[in-house]
């Protein structure tokens, strides 16, 4: 009779247990799972950051252009209309010149840090499903541990059992 009592009791502490740890399972899936979206929408937003500065480069870039040919349209016209004025051409041409590399140049630097930033995206999305896989790994190593201590204490109950039988004879 004793025995019977006891294991009832182990039960409950098993069942307990059993219901602290899927408790506690949920809440960390959970929060892991609050955490990923929380990333995941930072992300998302530096990525839309990143392409409207982009977006806003490149109509910068064909305001460029479109003034870089506005100019050499103009030039050719003082060509025309100022032979003399030859040395007065080439001091402008080469103003013009150093300009528009020094927009290049500018325009070169700002692509090399968007390619950064998408390689520096790319490294976090790495990381993120890296991470990801971990925990996956973690909470299947759980599972199997829970599945193996579920098995033994049934094995354990199951002999539990047969000794009581044996008691009552």
């Amino acid at each position: 009779m004793g025995n019977g009592v006891c294991s009832r009791r182990q039960r409950r502490i098993f069942q307990c247990l059993l219901l602290v740890t899927v408790v506690c399972g949920m809440m960390y899936a959970g929060m892991m799972s609050y955490e990923m979206h929380r990333q995941l929408k930072r992300a998302e937003a530096t990525a839309q950051k990143y392409q409207q500065h982009q977006e806003s480069l490149s109509a910068q870039l064909q305001v460029v252009y479109e003034h870089r040919s506005r100019l050499e349209k103009s030039l050719q016209k003082e060509r025309l209309e100022h032979k003399k004025a030859k040395e007065d051409y080439l001091v402008y041409k080469l103003e013009t010149q150093q300009s528009l590399n020094k927009e290049k140049n500018q325009h070169d630097d700002l692509k090399k840090q968007y390619y950064e930033l998408q390689e520096q995206l790319q490294v976090q999305g790495e990381d993120h499903s890296r991470l990801l896989d971990e925990h996956r790994d973690r909470f299947d190593k759980l599972q199997q541990a829970k599945q193996v201590e579920v098995s033994q204490l049934k094995g354990t109950e199951g002999h539990t059992q047969r000794y009581d039988f044996f008691f009552c004879l």
